[in-house]
């Protein structure tokens, strides 16, 4: 699995449960098209984190590199029905941060001829 995580911050006066209503309409979308495979969302509890990783956190779970790119396709094409869903968190969210992680190690991951 591939694992895209977002962090960022609400606007100035946006609501919190405003914006977690926009993320599960926006992901579960992408789920039921499947251009993703799960996604969770999160926020930062007592504090605790490192302030540049936002108080909220999405992770999404695709299959594969293949899947992920699926899914940044279709956003990128700008159009509707997506788009609304897209434009309904970005509009609501700033100091978005993103990273790409994988499980490991890799399942075709071959053991005792590494070099280094």
């Amino acid at each position: 699995m591939d694992l895209y995580h977002i962090w960022c911050d609400l606007k100035p006066g946006v609501s919190d449960i405003t914006f977690s209503e926009k993320v599960a309409a926006y992901l579960g979308r992408l789920k039921d098209d499947g251009l993703i495979e799960s996604w969770r969302f999160t926020r930062r509890k007592l504090g605790l984190g490192p302030r540049t990783f936002g108080e909220f956190h999405v992770i999404i779970e695709t299959r594969d590199m293949a899947q992920l790119e699926e899914a940044f396709v279709r956003v990128s094409g700008r159009r509707e029905p997506i788009e609304g869903f897209h434009h309904g968190v970005n509009s609501l969210a700033e100091n978005v941060t993103f990273a790409l992680y994988r499980d490991f190690p890799d399942a075709h991951r071959h053991r005792g001829e590494e070099k280094f």
